[in-house]
């Protein structure tokens, strides 16, 4: 099989083959633009390189000299010899990784082809100065030396008065020789050689594979090697180097945004060596490149109907075009321009909807801090990015002291229900312990509140009232921002960006809405959420949880006495007062949907973990029920599961105590019953029963739940429209789906607890630990983040084929934290789910989602990320 290309041998559609940059470069000289010449070696011969122990073969070693003999009759130069030819030495994989691999310019210069060189350009400075950035690049490059090494070197020897530039390069070549024990290689195609192989070893550098994984791009692609002829942008004044994007990647406006330096090669802008000039300015010093500029990048833009990052030089008023590729840009950016270019009849809907990553906009309805003020901020630390948003306040170490008039960031061990005031008070919540989906990552984004979690780093002195993190103290009261985006902890103010939420994302969502396929809702607990979640565009309830609401004001206390009370007067009488809490909770949920499904489902969490756990709070809990401290805290031991995820919770408390669900069934259906009285005629309640473990069990529970119901709606004189579904959250009710389906009208998947109880890891202390399963290869993503296909996904798919041979018309969706994820709902689109449900700040990348998912399935659009 062929390994390497010319670039006339090449195109874009052949991008996992030669590579982002190989790929465009040959695309861009089948139209006609002017491209210095080259020859691409192919990802494959990178899979190659690795199956042979990181050896570059002979038969490739041949091929590429073959090549490259082309090479220099194309361009009429020598590699090595008289007019020389010089080359750049890139790396280039299939996904751009702009900055994480390595790059080598100026390779082929040795003593004798120096000389040749000043020759041809009659200019001795160009040449050593190029001379000497070549040793410093392949010593850093190919031999891993410190390039700050060469720097002060060049220091030193410029300050000698009798400094020549022979001088400098013999001092290079000899640190060369003093750190690595070898000569500087002279043949260059040898020192070729040794570049190829650096390139290739570096497709598995650090921060290659950092990038990778936190980008989900797969460690198998490899990465191409560009070996293009050198041009000079570091000539003379005539000459030059720049990267412009076609359209404004912050702003999206419609003009060439970019930065140029005269005299200067390609490395010196990335690098930050020398303060680059607004491309604007070129037009005064090079009116007729900037001209030329101009209509190329137009050409580039309607060709490959996107917005390009371009890379140029300008050598002696001449220029080049070096690399394409699809400019990276602000989530806002990413919009308009999707936006514009279908208005502009460059693309279609469809094309459009393609061009936004949809797991970036929540960006927009969050906001953001802004990149000068980070780049300038002190990082303390970094945890885990529990839920989207950035947020600024004061430490808090106590719910209790949590005031949304002080903002403050509450940081804990970890969050219980019962900080739920506190969270809903504060700013932002951090935490020592616990994943993406713990309990305080789940409500922050219920709420829309910016979350870190997992921040191990932070030591808490709760006497002190003051935490440890990055070598500082940071006392209560300081402030500290955050990022739920990334999971970084700054000190102080960062000064924010603010929300970009404009006409352009509302057209943008609605072609979305009208071209997806899946439905999204809503989890949402309260009229705040889901009004919230409505205005972002979502169908309905997916999952209301109703543990949730006893955490509101006072009404713990009545939850408590139920559970707490051995006095059947008391049970009554604090299971009567619950009912109307829930009643007046569900009718002000149902006002704000008016019209679709709300989903209720019932209690689900273990009861002990509503007692009370502060020593005055068990005190006021004695109070209420007449009895000693003693006896409330022999009450609540009593209670306490040893394993509460599989303990005595969700329909196992249906099973021990049915007065609980039958009442939270009373609840729901009066409260549907009066709001359609009131003109909500289209609202469909649906009560889920969490945790089933089989069809049995199910029909006990819903036996008791409908006797319920029949009597409201006898004491009512009414008919009304409502479902009872459960949610599979066990392998076993997924193994069983067949029979469960007969007794239910829908299904939805608990992907949280589902995926717990599959792969045998708690969501909350596996933090600890997953690290090493990425590092290692073991697992590709977080699996309470993005479902696992192989194992929970595979769960998922046999549950609604089972469930849909028993009844074909059962609808089936899920509302775990996957139903946000655009990765999952790809999925979800495969196994033909009826809807996704998510927090309402997930609605929108949801709606986008499923609208991208829609269109891999059934359009066959080329689905790469810009």
């Amino acid at each position: 099989m062929k390994k390497v290309y010319s670039f006339n041998e090449g195109n874009k559609s052949m991008i996992n083959l030669l590579g982002g940059k190989g790929g465009n470069l040959a695309e861009m000289t089948k139209i006609g633009l002017p491209i210095p010449e080259g020859i691409i070696i192919s990802t494959q011969a990178c899979k190659d390189y690795y199956k042979d122990g990181e050896k570059i073969s002979k038969v490739l070693e041949d091929e590429i000299l073959v090549k490259l003999d082309e090479l220099q009759k194309q361009t009429g130069k020598n590699f090595g010899g008289k007019n020389p030819l010089l080359v750049s030495v890139r790396s280039g994989a299939p996904i751009s990784m702009p900055g994480m691999m390595d790059t080598i310019l100026n390779l082929g210069l040795n003593d004798k082809t120096a000389q040749y060189m000043i020759e041809v350009f009659k200019d001795s400075d160009f040449v050593y100065q190029s001379y000497y950035r070549f040793i410093q690049m392949f010593s850093e490059i190919v031999m891993g030396i410190d390039k700050e090494i060469f720097f002060d070197l060049k220091k030193e020897m410029l300050e000698k008065d009798n400094y020549t530039h022979q001088q400098l390069i013999k001092a290079g070549k000899e640190k060369y020789r003093e750190i690595t024990g070898h000569d500087f290689p002279e043949d260059p195609k040898e020192q070729l050689f040794m570049a190829i192989n650096a390139i290739f070893k570096s497709w598995n550098n650090e921060r290659a594979k950092i990038y990778r994984n936190i980008h989900k791009i797969d460690d198998n692609l490899g990465t191409a090697v560009v070996v293009q002829q050198m041009v000079f942008g570091n000539l003379n004044e005539k000459s030059g180097t720049g990267v412009a994007f076609t359209r404004d990647p912050s702003s999206g406006e419609n003009h060439i945004f970019g930065e140029y330096l005269l005299k200067a090669q390609g490395e010196d802008i990335v690098a930050g060596i020398r303060t680059p000039e607004p491309i604007e300015k070129l037009k005064e010093q090079l009116p007729d490149v900037y001209i030329e500029f101009s209509k190329l990048a137009k050409k580039l833009e309607q060709h490959n109907k996107d917005m390009q990052d371009i890379e140029f030089t300008i050598e002696n008023g001449k220029l080049y075009l070096l690399q394409t590729r699809n400019g990276k840009r602000s989530p806002y950016a990413a919009v308009k321009i999707a936006v514009d270019m279908v208005e502009e009849g460059l693309l279609t809907k469809e094309e459009a909807i393609m061009k936004v990553d949809a797991s970036t906009l929540p960006q927009l309805l969050h906001g953001n801090f802004k990149q000068e003020a980070i780049e300038k901020a002190v990082l303390l630390g970094k945890g885990l990015p529990g839920s989207a948003g950035v947020a600024i306040g004061r430490v808090m170490f106590s719910a209790e002291r949590a005031d949304i008039r002080a903002m403050t960031i509450l940081v804990r061990e970890e969050t219980s229900p019962e900080d739920i005031k506190g969270i809903s008070l504060a700013q932002g919540i951090v935490t020592v312990k616990g994943g993406v989906t713990s309990h305080g990552a789940v409500v922050a984004r219920g709420m829309g509140k910016c979350c870190v979690t997992g921040c191990a780093a932070i030591k808490i002195n709760d006497i002190k009232r003051e935490m440890y993190i990055g070598g500082y103290t940071v006392k209560e009261g300081d402030f500290i921002s955050i990022s739920g985006y990334t999971g970084e902890i700054y000190l102080g103010k960062v000064e924010l960006s603010a929300p970009q939420f404009d006409k352009n994302l509302k057209k943008f969502v609605k072609w979305c809405q009208d071209i997806k396929r899946l439905k999204v809702r809503m989890n949402a607990d309260t009229p705040a959420d889901a009004k919230l979640g409505k205005s972002f565009g979502a169908e309905g309830i997916g999952l209301c949880r109703t543990e949730h609401m006893f955490f509101q004001k006072d009404k713990i206390w009545t939850i408590r006495q139920m559970i707490l009370s051995n006095e059947p007067k008391e049970v009554k009488a604090a299971l009567e007062k619950m009912h109307q809490m829930q009643k007046e909770d569900f009718k002000n949920i149902f006002t704000v949907v008016e019209e679709g499904t709300v989903i209720v489902r019932l209690l689900d969490p273990p009861l002990h973990e509503f007692l009370p756990k502060e020593a005055k709070d068990k005190q006021k809990m004695a109070e209420i029920l007449g009895v000693s401290l003693e006896e409330i805290e022999r009450r609540i031991v009593n209670l306490k599961d040893e394993n509460p995820m599989l303990g005595h919770r969700g329909c196992r408390l249906a099973v021990t105590r049915p007065e609980l669900y039958n009442m939270q069934a009373r609840a729901i259906i009066e409260a549907a019953i009066e709001c359609i009285k009131n003109g909500c005629t289209k609202l469909l309640p649906e009560i889920m029963l969490p945790l089933i473990i089989g069809a049995k069990e199910l029909q006990f529970i819903k036996r008791n739940i409908e006797g319920e119901i029949k009597r409201v709606l006898q004491e009512n004189n009414i008919n009304i429209e409502y479902k009872i579904g459960t949610m599979m959250e066990t392998p076993r009710a997924c193994l069983l789906a067949d029979e469960i389906a007969r007794d239910v009208d829908f299904f939805s998947f608990g992907t949280n607890d589902l995926t717990q109880t599959t792969m045998g890891l708690s969501r909350d202390d596996s933090v600890k630990f997953m690290t090493e399963y990425y590092e290692n290869g073991i697992l590709k993503v977080e699996p309470f983040a993005t479902i696992d296909e192989r194992g929970v996904g595979k769960l998922v798919k046999l549950a609604t084929e089972l469930g849909r041979r028993t009844k074909p018309e059962l609808e089936i969706g899920i509302c775990g934290e996957h139903g946000g994820d655009p990765q999952s709902i790809d999925f979800f689109e495969s196994v033909k789910l009826d809807y996704v449900s998510c927090s309402p700040f997930r609605v929108l990348v949801a709606i986008v989602a499923a609208a991208q998912a829609k269109l891999k399935a059934y359009k066959g659009i080329d689905y790469k990320w810009i």
